[in-house]
């Protein structure tokens, strides 16, 4: 019976890939553990098995008074042969814990050594299962991976990483970006059920989602000639992508949306419908600002980078554009940035600076561009509604080449002498 029982663990190691004399010496110390607990003994026991017949041994353990080290722990054992009759029956049953464990073991840290160094690539998989807790998504066969949605209020230490709004259902093909990978020979404390749950984690609200999307899409950022600076997201609802371009020649916008849209437009889809703004990144802060806050359109930007803040002036009708519902354009633009951001619209702004004095360096300007050469300056003219031309005068003249001769002869046009009140 005991050689029957060693051919089927030698022919089980061979299926599993498993190493015998790493089972055998498990399987050893396993039996030692039971056995002292079985036959009540003060100082454990010690199992041995013959690996030719598969016999196996127990062994009574008892201190040599001699052997005490200067800490007070035994060095050597004195072993009495306390071997039961059925031991057959006990080893198979252990037998088959330990071989599941360590199959089961083996499996996570080759999963591990394979997908511990793609932390932030991007899968494509299908839900087996939704709970509502978590999704289980299989990336391949034998491997899957887990999503976890859990309610934080309930489960602090638990991650959600589904976007607000969205459910799986069985076989849905899924993409989702790598964002753990556990180690089965972690020593830290592990989260509840770990140990029986996927070894992956992914995520559907990380920000590198949108990065690996768009590389898909776009040849560009996939060869590195578009770069992706920075990213704000507020999963499931809007974000925005900040691109730069490597070659002066490309538009990074124009690459990212593609034709008619075509490119945005499948990762939005894949976002399920998720808003997404790719704006264009510029070096000077005022006008990345700017862009940031886009599709609102912004008149002044003033940069005070001691505080990392940005003061931002507006025309009247694009203030609620610009701060966007419940705030949502203003917050991803601050995220997206880095810099606080303060929004005023220009009838207010013109009554906080309106007795303000004129400091001696002037503010850094999203529309005005010192050049020793050109003389530029702001057209003068005013409508009716009070509103100041926003193109730049002519060489000589106090205004653009549109109203330097109509300003004089039109009623009620103004002309504003103090540029300070225009902000």
């Amino acid at each position: 019976m005991a050689s029957d029982m060693m051919d089927a663990l030698m022919a089980l190691c061979q299926e599993k890939h498993i190493d015998q004399l790493y089972l055998i010496d498990r399987l050893e110390q396993s039996l030692a553990k039971s056995y002292a607990e079985i036959l009540h003994l003060d100082w454990g026991a010690k199992v041995t098995i013959d690996r030719s017949n598969g016999k196996i041994y127990v062994y009574k353990l008892i201190p040599i008074d001699d052997s005490m080290d200067e800490e007070g722990n035994y060095t050597e054992w004195e072993e009495i042969d306390v071997t039961p009759r059925d031991t057959s029956r006990i080893a198979a049953q252990h037998a088959k814990a330990e071989i599941n464990a360590i199959v089961r073991n083996s499996a996570r840290e080759q999963i591990y050594e394979e997908f511990s160094g793609r932390i932030g690539d991007i899968i494509n998989g299908t839900v087996l299962q939704s709970t509502p807790d978590f999704t289980i998504v299989k990336i391949r066969e034998g491997v899957e991976a887990e999503l976890p949605h859990f309610d934080q209020r309930r489960y602090e230490n638990e991650r959600n990483e589904r976007p607000q709004g969205e459910r799986y259902l069985h076989n849905q093909r899924l993409k989702a970006v790598i964002i753990d990978v556990r180690d089965p020979n972690s020593t830290l404390q592990p989260v509840r059920g770990e140990h029986s749950r996927p070894p992956i984690v992914v995520s559907r609200t990380h920000p590198a989602l949108i990065k690996r999307l768009f590389e898909l899409e776009v040849p560009e950022i996939y060869e590195g000639t578009v770069e992706v600076k920075s990213i704000a997201r507020e999963p499931g609802m809007r974000s925005k992508v900040a691109v730069r371009s490597l070659d002066d020649r490309l538009d990074p916008v124009g690459a990212c949306v593609g034709p008619k849209g075509s490119r945005v437009r499948t990762v939005v889809s894949e976002l399920r419908g998720e808003r997404v703004d790719v704006i264009l990144w510029d070096a000077d802060p005022a006008v990345y600002v700017a862009n940031a806050l886009s599709p609102a359109k912004v008149t002044r930007v003033l940069i005070d980078e001691e505080k990392n803040y940005a003061g931002v002036i507006v025309p009247d009708d694009q203030l609620s554009l610009a701060i966007g519902k419940e705030g949502q354009n203003a917050r991803l633009a601050a995220r997206l940035t880095g810099w606080h951001i303060d929004i005023k619209n220009e009838t207010l702004a013109a009554d906080i600076l309106k007795n303000v004095p004129v400091p001696a360096a002037p503010a850094e300007d999203l529309i005005y561009e010192d050049d020793e050469d050109l003389e530029t300056e702001r057209c003068a003219y005013v409508d009716e509604d009070g509103v100041r031309c926003r193109n730049q005068s002519r060489p000589g003249s106090r205004f653009c080449g549109v109203h330097d001769e109509l300003v004089m002869g039109e009623p009620g046009a103004d002309i504003i002498d103090d540029a300070d009140e225009l902000i």
